[in-house]
């Protein structure tokens, strides 16, 4: 025991009353024999997330005030104020299987190349509707080949949710870019294979997450995150992955579509089979997640909402960042779960 890397697991957090003891709980009861620290890097919560951490009596679970209120600072925060060798990332509204953190170790001990280790997210919904949202997020159809959310064989990706990184590389990379209130771990794992490490996926590495209950809240999520997407992009002036476009040329290719039908009607027709050829998609994939017609159909509006939020963010984010060379926007700092 002696001999195992020290873990710390960084919980950048606000008003998480609902969640935060299962969140805890679940890393307290981790059967890793190694030493680990939680710390709750909190934004100031306004609920009862403060009392709830502070109830744990573990010396091992500690709160850090986070005066910034923004998740990336929380996780340099974290990292500074951590013991480990290695730490995790972990967001408030989850929680961990049992050997989330010995998998995770056992696959950085086994090669030095490998920055960050990464399993399968396991969607969790709380109402009809965040159902419907998880289904349609663990699809290959609304989300792409993001091996973390649909699943896939062990082997290495461009990124995973809830990584384990090695603390030395953290400060080799120059931290969380404190400037980016989304898409801040796209963003690390990118930094990190640049500068020659690996990230790693094994589907045995299971973390849950609680999904956006909402159709309104997974929108503005999705739109944030395409937003956000393109100032990353022009950041590292490269785009980071290729599944990101996709959403982009749907939403432009509708655009110009609708002004080329005001020229030739030819266009008008292509322009509608394309859609009636997306919806088709849509509805044979939305009733693969399925256990009826009715809810196959109410995914299929679930993939729309995922391309075209994620599409229109993206737009807004290269008329922005690309064009007029704008910094983001107030609006696009907001918390989703609101």
């Amino acid at each position: 025991m002696e001999n195992l890397p020290i873990i710390s697991v960084i919980i950048p957090c606000r008003n998480e009353e609902n969640y935060i003891v299962q969140n805890i709980r679940s890393i307290l009861d981790q059967d890793y024999e190694g030493k680990i620290e939680v710390l709750v890097v909190d934004g100031m919560s306004a609920d009862n997330t403060r009392e709830l951490v502070t109830s744990f009596k573990d010396p091992l679970v500690k709160l850090i005030d986070n005066p910034h209120l923004f998740t990336p600072h929380a996780m340099n925060i974290g990292v500074d104020k951590s013991q480990g060798d290695f730490f995790v990332i972990l967001g408030g509204h989850s929680f961990l299987d049992k050997q989330f953190i010995s998998k995770n170790v056992a696959v950085l001990l086994s090669d030095s190349t490998i920055g960050c280790s990464g399993g399968l997210i396991q969607n969790i919904y709380e109402n009809e509707e965040g159902e419907i949202i998880s289904k349609a997020m663990a699809s290959k159809f609304g989300v792409g080949n993001a091996t973390f959310r649909v699943g896939g064989k062990a082997g290495f990706v461009d990124t995973v949710a809830f990584g384990m990184y090695r603390k030395a590389v953290h400060y080799e990379i120059n931290k969380f870019d404190e400037t980016l209130v989304r898409n801040q771990d796209d963003d690390y794992n990118f930094k990190l294979t640049k500068a020659g490490y690996k990230v790693f996926f094994d589907p045995e590495i299971v973390s849950h997450y609680y999904v956006r209950g909402s159709y309104s809240k997974l929108y503005k999520q999705y739109f944030q995150y395409g937003y956000w997407k393109v100032y990353v992009n022009k950041k590292h002036k490269t785009v980071t992955s290729l599944r990101q476009l996709f959403p982009f040329f749907f939403v432009s290719g509708i655009i110009i579509g609708l002004l080329l039908s005001l020229i030739s009607s030819v266009f008008g027709v292509i322009l509608f089979t394309t859609l009636l050829l997306y919806a088709g998609l849509a509805i044979y994939f939305g009733h693969k997640s399925a256990e009826s017609v009715k809810e196959g159909m109410r995914i299929a509006f679930v993939f729309s909402i995922l391309h075209m939020s994620y599409g229109i963010g993206y737009l807004k984010g290269i008329i922005e960042f690309i064009i007029f060379k704008k910094q983001p926007s107030d609006t696009s700092k907001e918390l989703t779960r609101n």
